[in-house]
């Protein structure tokens, strides 16, 4: 027998190898396997295909042996898979690279071992030589990282290699393990007290004798009898922490066989143990909204919910999943960002309790692997806990679903959704739409602001729409007031940062006990340091971008590729002293608001601040706990939260979002200042929005204070139209990189030269981008238009024949492609 196998890995296609004839009866599809890839190294392999087809005129390698009892992936997640790699013009093996959680990617970790040829004589060996050698004939095995750590050198291939040139050491390949289930200690009460007179007299011969000991037990036992089990094992942790006693006192009792203790596997998921809510009460324009969506998901159609800010799309959400899970079906709920799966997991665990898990890429890898094994109709490691709905971000959908009802998009105009590194790069909204097809199920978008391809497809009958077009009890709508900053400007009264009528907005606010929201969609303090007398700009040496100054860490850093240096003394052009910051982030929004109201409490939600995995947690619970007055923030501000006492929201800079050099710059201003200002005023009152922008008469900023997006999107639409970008087109970006600017300049000539002579009137560029170079690599953009219908798998082709054609030139051989489907 033989199985078709994916490698993780950027290559093309599958590859053949051959089962040894005990494991003909243990392979099937959706098994990992382990597999040797090219002379040394290991993998696991997802069997695609078992058969009897003797490969010819090739030497096919044996598998070395399989590493699940069941299937981990199933025939629908293999279709999606295949759909994303060609639709996506990847590899399967770097979808699959994306698709798996990390634990089941195992790859081989190089070890050594030393020679059984080497004398032992250490005499000329350098002094790091000399202690792996030694820490060898202690071990016998050693890793590289551990290598690293005993020599406290980062890199050890130098290392080893000389080592090996000395004959000292073997180098050999061992498939590592990332999984280990999570134990815990258990104390359960000796077997020998189930009898009454024994225990009784254990009880007598404590209460005389010690105290300590004896409320330890009548803890354990009052622990125990909740499950109905005087004898079930208790967590040590918990009883511990239940008696308040030290333990030292247990370790006496285990000695004495009081106690036994035992490991036990546990999950490493929270557990929610408060009573669910089993009402909700709909509005007549939400039933009326959830009565035609269900209308619409009976013929599985794609659905639109557009409804405004705040107009109540969550408790529709609420009546959908219950509907679907009393059915046994299960649900799939995307959010675009970690942020917003914080706050809604905490909102929809009142209803669905245990039966709703969160997958995203903050969880450890131990974690992600639990949850994909309680959705594949398998037991977690403690209980029979099984998630009928799934809380997640893009990578959600990759789970191994085997009965799908429903998927729900929330926020579906999100650039989040969009995957940018590393390939594939694929849009998880689309990807869950075709989801939807191989389950035969629906699927429905929500958005206040819907991506402008959507609505197209609501008006072409390819969707169906849905709309809300009031907020929840009839709560008005923010009430929007433009700052002109250019008349500020000219009439002298502009101070740095915030205008006046911001300033005292923000004070009535915090006068009224009222929070208050404020927009900068840059991170950093200061976004750039620039002399005064020459006009020099420190830039990244690696990168075609300036140093953003971070005040907390007092250094320039850049955001591309991590370069951090400090700040000069002195202009390293002109020797000038003149040196002064420009522009402004969040980071310097939080500072100034310390010196304008230092009674207030300020906090700032961005990159920055939210790189561990409870951070979010930790500020979204401290707002809704009115622990923060005010709230400074990037888009992750804009992004669905909901809080109750926001009375002000302010938008410091509007340009910048306007005029950036993008056909989607209009659209991400008007969904990211709209979202964002329907954070105020959800509950009780009418909220206040604040604009701050040099173009106030902007027709984009018109739209966002009139709440206007049919305005909005007829003007979107007919521009598209005019000069044929999506909908009424498909966009494949090329882009193309190389440390050589002049050998990058003649290859994307040339390419660009022969994908015309082949996809005439459809080829854009080579251009430069906005930023072109990172990581010491410049970069050139090809942009191929191409009508909505042209088939995919010629432009497949046609790419990947004329890549290949310009890389067969030795001078282009190290040229890097990328290649962006339906860019964002």
């Amino acid at each position: 027998m033989f199985v078709d196998v994916i490698l993780p890995l950027a290559v093309e296609g599958t590859f053949t190898y051959r089962v040894p004839f005990e494991l003909n009866s243990e392979v099937s599809p959706g098994k990992r396997v382990v597999v040797q890839f090219g002379k040394k190294r290991i993998y696991a392999a997802l069997i695609k295909k078992v058969h009897e087809n003797i490969p010819q005129n090739i030497t096919v390698k044996y598998i070395l042996g399989i590493l699940d009892e069941k299937p981990i992936v199933n025939d629908l997640q293999y279709n999606l898979w295949d759909w994303m790699a060609f639709y996506y013009l990847t590899t399967p093996g770097e979808v699959m690279h994306a698709a798996l959680p990390a634990a089941f990617k195992l790859a081989s970790e190089t070890q050594v071992v030393l020679n059984p040829d080497f004398d032992g004589n250490m005499q000329e060996l350098s002094d790091k030589e000399y202690i792996v050698t030694e820490a060898l004939t202690l071990r016998n095995i050693l890793t590289l990282s551990e290598i690293s750590k005993i020599t406290g050198q980062l890199r050890t291939f130098n290392l080893v290699k000389t080592l090996i040139e000395k004959g000292v050491i073997l180098v050999e390949e061992e498939l590592k393990e990332k999984y280990r289930p999570k134990k815990e200690s258990y104390i359960s009460l000796n077997e020998i007290y189930k009898d009454e007179n024994r225990l009784k007299d254990l009880l007598d011969k404590l209460e005389r004798r010690a105290e300590k000991q004896l409320k330890l037990l009548l803890r354990y036992i009052q622990l125990a009898q909740k499950t109905g089990d005087m004898f079930r094992p208790v967590a040590r942790k918990s009883l511990l922490s239940e008696a308040d006693i030290p333990s030292g006192v247990l370790e006496s009792m285990i000695k004495k066989n009081v106690f036994e203790t035992a490991e036990h596997v546990v999950s490493r998921l929270d557990y929610y143990d408060k009573p669910l809510m089993d009402t909700l009460t709909l509005t007549s324009y939400q039933q009326e909204a959830l009565d035609n969506i269900r209308r619409f998901t009976r013929e599985n159609k794609t659905v639109l919910l557009h409804g405004v800010a705040s107009s109540g799309k969550t408790e529709i959400y609420v009546k959908l999943i219950q509907e679907y899970m009393n059915a046994g079906k299960q649900v799939l709920f995307l959010m675009p960002e970690i942020a917003l799966t914080t706050q809604m997991i905490m909102r929809l665990r009142k209803f669905f309790g245990n039966a709703i898990g969160v997958y995203h890429s903050r969880f450890s890898d131990a974690e992600r692997l639990e949850i994909w094994h309680a959705v594949q109709n398998e037991s977690a490691p403690t209980d029979d806990r099984r998630y009928q709905i799934i809380l997640g971000a893009r990578s959600a959908l990759f789970l191994p679903f085997s009965n799908l009802g429903l998927i729900i998009v929330d926020e579906e105009h999100e650039s989040s959704y969009k995957q940018h590194h590393p390939a594939p790069f694929y849009n998880s909204r689309d990807c869950a739409v075709y989801l939807a097809q191989l389950h035969k199920c629906p699927v429905l978008l929500g958005s206040a602001t819907p991506a402008v391809e959507t609505y197209y497809n609501c008006t072409t009958g390819k969707y169906a729409l849905v709309e809300l077009p009031v907020r929840y009890n009839n709560l008005p709508l923010p009430e929007f007031k433009v700052i002109d900053m250019a008349d500020l400007f000219k009439k002298k009264s502009l101070k740095p940062i915030f205008a006046p009528a911001l300033i005292e907005h923000i004070e009535a606010c915090l006068n009224n006990r009222e929070q208050v929201i404020l927009f900068q969609n840059r991170r950093g303090f200061a976004l750039w340091l620039e002399c005064q007398s020459c006009y020099h700009i420190p830039e990244c040496p690696h990168c075609d971008v300036t140093l953003t100054y971070h005040k907390k860490e007092n250094a320039l850093k850049c955001h591309y590729c991590g370069y951090k240096t400090f700040i000069p003394d002195k202009c390293p052009s002109c020797s000038s002293t003149r040196m002064q910051m420009k522009s402004y982030g969040t980071e310097r929004l939080e500072d100034e608001l310390n010196t304008i109201f230092p009674k207030a409490k300020i906090a700032r939600m961005d990159f920055d601040t939210t790189r561990s995995k409870h951070a979010f947690q930790e500020l979204i619970n401290d707002f809704e706990a009115r622990k923060v007055d005010i709230m400074v923030g990037t888009q992750m501000l804009s992004k669905g939260m909901d809080f109750d006492n926001v009375g002000l929201v302010g938008v410091l800079n509007v340009d910048n979002m306007l005029h950036f050099p993008d056909f989607r710059s209009f659209e991400r201003a008007f969904q990211l200042v709209a979202q964002v200002s329907g954070r105020t005023g959800r509950k009780t009152k009418r909220g206040k929005v604040i604009l701050q922008c040099y173009d106030a008469k902007h027709f984009v900023v018109a739209c966002i204070v009139n709440n206007d997006y049919q305005q909005f999107y007829k003007h979107q639409i007919e521009e598209r139209k005019k000069f044929f970008y999506p909908p009424f087109s498909r966009l494949i970006h090329l882009s193309l990189r190389h440390r050589q600017r002049d050998t990058l300049d003649k290859a994307t000539a040339l390419l660009a030269e022969n994908l015309r002579t082949r996809l005439p009137k459809r080829i854009l560029g080579p251009e430069y981008p906005y930023i072109n170079k990172i990581r010491n690599e410049y970069i050139k953009d090809i942009l191929v238009k191409v009508e909505k219908g042209y088939s995919s798998q010629k432009i497949r082709e046609i790419i990947k024949e004329e890549t290949e054609r310009v890389r067969s030139n030795t001078e282009f051989c190290a040229l890097k492609l990328v290649a962006d489907v339906d860019p964002m």
